[in-house]
């Protein structure tokens, strides 16, 4: 049996598989449709009884490519791209929920993601419990109902760095039968791969550290194949029951292991239609092929800045994982030994005013609405992504008023930490 690729193999090497005088890079099939010989031909393809690409909203040969090759590096059995990663979260959750259905959702995700959650699907009849990842096992399953159909978390929160318990979490999804969807962003397939951790179903912002240099927005959705949809008929009809707008497929008993993947892509994508578009899951490919790379460099020198900040006189507190004096270190070791991930959180002794004087001062590190590429970027979560919330939320979400998200680039670390100094000597 042949020896599985490692992790920097399958960077490089995975998705596209050239054939004799192909072309070596993945193309980029900038195209909407795709010529068929026969009417009949066509007609399978519509009714999911044959595999080939019909319309790129659907499928497109450049995306399935790159799908595959996250597929790989997650373990899992299929993958699917989005335009954004909150169409992905989007899509992970409303594929197995309707109105009326109930989302078990902790508390330190993305304020984004907490918002489309807690906000915008309450608007279409999905309503959903608050959790402290940090609660104990106990209360944490008295947060489900006979209607819950999911669990939504973070394997590190953004921007509260709160490190995820994913075997606690998914001990209690499975004890009420429903999957454990972990958002992997921060952390990347490289440093943890959620799925060893009892998750089954992953997305990512691809936006972040896999494209790793700002260029493209898009999203990704891998499912493990772990979750036996077919044993809860009754709670996952979509899957398990007849899709009339498909002729009465059922999924499950059509495509097995790949029915939650197939039904997002078939039905939802059909008709919400947040396509990643070719050309951005072509550059998503380039960022790919050096994550293997980055992230290490990324976790190096953002435990030599954390190291820095815990030190600084000017500075009141510092999270990140990395750090021993982190209360997730522990955790963090056990699930990503290899690192965290580039972000940091921090806070002055100057309060919010005092953030907002050093952010200004600083020269490397550019103050904007992104995190988790190559260059050094800083914000503050209270005044930015996360204004949507009140004061109660803020706190419920682990970002104080004073937080500041350093995201700490690959550039020299003591080029980082001399912006930092220069900018905390202006306080």
């Amino acid at each position: 049996m042949k020896k599985p690729y490692t992790k920097e193999t399958i960077c490089i090497q995975s998705g596209w598989k050239p054939g004799n005088g192909e072309p070596r890079v993945l193309p980029i099939y900038q195209s909407t449709t795709y010529k068929y010989e026969t009417s009949e031909q066509m007609g399978r393809l519509f009714d999911l009884e044959e595999d080939g690409y019909f319309y790129t909203r659907l499928q497109n040969p450049t995306n399935d490519c790159v799908a595959q090759k996250i597929c790989e590096l997650e373990g899992g059995v299929a993958a699917m791209l989005t335009s954004s990663g909150q169409a992905a979260n989007y899509y992970a959750v409303f594929n197995i929920c309707e109105a009326g259905d109930h989302v078990v959702l902790s508390s330190t995700v993305y304020g984004g993601t907490f918002n489309l959650i807690a906000v915008t699907m309450k608007k279409m009849g999905i309503s959903c419990t608050i959790v402290d990842p940090d609660s104990d096992y106990d209360t944490l399953c008295k947060a489900f109902r006979e209607n819950t159909k999911c669990v939504l978390a973070e394997t590190i929160a953004n921007p509260a760095l709160v490190v995820l318990d994913i075997e606690k979490f998914a001990k209690a999804a499975h004890s009420h039968q429903v999957p454990l969807i972990v958002d992997n962003t921060f952390a990347t397939p490289i440093n943890c791969n959620p799925f060893v951790w009892g998750a089954d179903i992953v997305t990512h912002s691809t936006t972040k550290y896999m494209d790793g240099h700002a260029m493209c927005v898009g999203g990704a959705i891998v499912d493990s194949g772990n979750f036996d949809w077919s044993l809860y008929p009754d709670k996952f009809p979509g899957l398990c029951q007849p899709d009339d707008s498909y002729h009465g497929v059922i999924y499950t008993e059509r495509f097995g292991k790949k029915a939650y993947i197939t039904k997002a892509t078939v039905q939802l994508m059909r008709d919400l239609g947040s396509i990643q578009s070719p050309q951005n899951a072509f550059l998503l490919n380039v960022g790919l092929e050096t994550l293997h790379l980055r992230m290490p460099r990324h976790c190096e020198n953002a435990l030599k800045v954390a190291c820095y900040l815990e030190n600084h006189e000017k500075v009141a507190w510092v999270n990140y994982p990395g750090l021993k004096s982190s209360k997730y270190y522990e955790l963090a070791q056990k699930i990503m030994p290899n690192g965290t991930c580039g972000v940091i959180s921090f806070g002055l002794k100057g309060g919010r005013s005092a953030a907002e004087v050093m952010m200004d001062k600083l020269e490397l590190a550019a103050i904007v609405t992104h995190v988790a590429d190559a260059r050094t970027c800083v914000l503050h979560p209270a005044s930015h992504t996360h204004r949507q919330m009140n004061d109660e939320q803020l706190k419920e979400a682990g970002v104080n008023p004073d937080l500041i998200r350093f995201s700490v680039g690959i550039e020299n670390a003591e080029d980082i930490i001399a912006d930092l100094e220069q900018a905390l000597a202006a306080i």
